[in-house]
């Protein structure tokens, strides 16, 4: 098999294990017949910009040449905290962007992919954002109006909790069980007097706090986990081999080492494998 083409990152379905497929070129490549399988991925030199397809020497922000990553609202900082989302401010990059995006229903959420964290997503993300992220066990506790609120109430329940993945912990194993519901509970109770200011603030139809919301379970499809936790790079290491022995989150887990798709999202490859 040989196939060649810009990728983009893994594309999932939840099932069990869950299900991955790998954008390249037109095609969409289940990669479940990998599993277990010598495969070669060879960095053909080529970058390609994921949202206006320019040629670019570098990506930033995970496939954006430079122009759209100074341009884009996707690509602001206050994506990455939106607790700083400043639309109603009105110095959006992209208002319409935003309307379309930032302005509806989010959700804050806890998760358990390297030990429990808070995160937030929109609606229409769930639970592809919990399986990029690799976590084992999500939980929905929260639903606000728009991502700066939601963005908000994580700055206020990440005084307690992590807000980041140890990537390298969760491509390690699978990690101890948490009971989120009872840990949501707590938070709630540790975190009430400044969630009740926010809701104030913020109008009393801004943030509902959700109570019945059931766990999501998610396995992934992963035949041994590294011992060591070996990074692979295709800017210093074009040609990348080994045995396909999984994937948990983004990342591709062989026998040399683990690559991280989504960082390379853009990038011109020439997959094979025997």
């Amino acid at each position: 098999m040989e196939i060649i083409g810009n990728i983009r990152k893994l594309t999932t379905h939840l099932s069990d294990p869950v299900d991955y497929q790998l954008p390249i070129g037109d095609q969409q490549l289940a990669m479940s017949p990998l599993f277990g399988r010598a495969i070669q991925l060879q960095f053909l030199g080529e970058i390609h910009c994921i949202e206006c397809g320019r040629k670019t020497s570098k990506s930033f922000n995970q496939g954006y040449c430079y122009p759209c990553f100074r341009s884009l609202a996707q690509c602001d900082s206050c994506i990455v905290k939106p607790e700083q989302c400043h639309y109603f401010e009105g110095t959006c990059r992209e208002p319409e962007w935003a309307a379309q995006h930032c302005l509806r229903d989010h959700y804050v959420y806890l998760a358990n992919s390297s030990g429990i964290k808070v995160g937030i997503t929109r609606g229409s993300q769930i639970p592809t954002r919990w399986m990029d992220q690799g976590a084992s066990q999500a939980l929905p506790i929260m639903r606000v109006k728009n991502r700066l609120i939601s963005g908000l109430a994580e700055v206020i329940l990440k005084q307690h909790v992590a807000d980041k993945t140890a990537w390298q912990r969760m491509l390690k194993g699978e990690p101890e069980f948490v009971d989120l519901a009872t840990r949501r509970d707590e938070l709630f109770e540790q975190c009430r007097n400044e969630l009740n200011q926010l809701a104030a603030q913020q109008g009393e139809d801004s943030l509902s706090l959700l109570t019945d919301e059931t766990v999501v379970d998610i396995r992934y499809p992963v035949t041994a986990y590294p011992q060591k936790i070996t990074s692979l790079n295709f800017d210093k290491t074009p040609l990348i081999e080994g045995v396909l022995q999984g994937i948990k989150g983004q990342y591709l887990i062989l026998s040399s080492g683990v690559l991280n798709l989504r960082k390379f999202s853009g990038y011109k490859l020439q997959l094979t494998s025997p």
